[in-house]
């Protein structure tokens, strides 16, 4: 168990108009359920964490209504790109943005030309140097890398993030007759929400939560999710995956935490084995766990007739407000 720091006494919080936006794309990204979300945030909480970082789109919801003042935050994710795209947004906030300006200058001369040669002569020889540099390189990330991360992610088709076999980015060029690639001001408010007292942004498995995680404390997981079918699996973030042991190990986890009276949140798919492992398991339902089927919208699928409203689970300890 770690030491930790000396929390304000938890209260409740209004909610401000939004002022903060992720600045990065991501599949399953919760922007369109916040709504949904917000009836399972805890009235009073701790220290609040994120192990599947992804967007952020919850922390920066729950930044804006002010309900993380005070607090220790735990901002977590396995993917070395994602993570050191963070800090380097964290702590190189006007190099990015500088890097970015440049970026869009060029996009806006021949897109699909300057996608590639970004993706393949710059950015994936970058990558692979850094990759060649041993564990957690994410920490080694610099701004121009991160630059071109953003510029990938904001031009890429569906602002997909995934991995060949090989570890190499291999999204190709989407089609967007005007993509925002620099938003300067956006990143500086980042950047100074990630540099307040007590924000921790680190590579790291989501199994570490349960090394310093204490009674009160609120994680949102938000994992890739289960396939609902045998061509709906999207979850080559990194190159590994996530499997369905994974899915496993994730709600012993879950059950874990919720055993030692954290808040507890996950979204998932409402494949069948999700149902398996929390709506009809006992011991999920024993530690105070219940599924709830939300509406969402399908953003990820080569075909846009495909997307569009679909179930998913909310998977939480904490009773829902109406």
């Amino acid at each position: 168990m770690v030491n930790m720091p000396v929390r304000r006494r938890a209260s409740e919080s209004t909610a401000t108009p939004s002022t903060i936006r992720p600045f990065l794309k991501w599949a399953g990204g919760k922007r369109q359920l916040l709504p949904q979300l917000a009836r399972f945030h805890p009235q009073r909480f701790g220290a609040y964490c994120e192990p599947f970082l992804g967007s952020g789109a919850l922390f920066f919801d729950l930044h804006d209504r002010g309900q993380l003042e005070g607090r220790r935050i735990i901002l977590i994710d396995n993917n070395p790109d994602l993570i050191g795209c963070w800090l380097a947004v964290r702590g190189e906030t006007e190099r990015v943005i500088r890097g970015l300006r440049r970026l869009e200058t060029a996009h806006r001369s021949d897109p699909r030309v300057c996608y590639y040669r970004v993706r393949d002569e710059r950015f994936n020889p970058a990558r692979r140097r850094l990759r060649a540099s041993g564990a957690r390189w994410g920490e080694q990330y610099t701004p121009a890398l991160a630059a071109m991360l953003i510029y990938l992610n904001r031009t890429g088709f569906n602002g997909l993030f995934r991995l060949n076999a090989a570890g190499g980015f291999n999204v190709p060029v989407g089609r967007y007759a005007n993509p925002r690639i620099c938003d300067a001001d956006n990143l500086r408010v980042v950047s100074a929400a990630l540099s307040r007292p007590g924000v921790e942004v680190r590579e790291d498995r989501f199994e570490s939560v349960c090394e310093w995680a204490m009674p009160g404390d609120f994680i949102y997981f938000d994992p890739p999710y289960a396939p609902v079918s045998a061509t709906a699996s999207f979850t080559a973030y990194t190159p590994g995956g996530f499997s369905s042991d994974d899915q496993c190990r994730l709600q012993q986890v879950v059950i874990e935490l919720a055993r030692r009276g954290c808040h507890v949140l996950l979204s998932n798919s409402t494949a069948p084995e999700v149902t398996a492992l929390y709506a009809e398991n006992v011991v999920a339902r024993a530690a105070g766990l219940r599924a709830h089927r939300v509406s969402a919208r399908r953003a990820i699928n080569s075909r846009g007739a495909a997307r569009g409203a679909v179930d998913e689970y909310l998977i939480s300890n904490i009773p829902p407000r109406s």
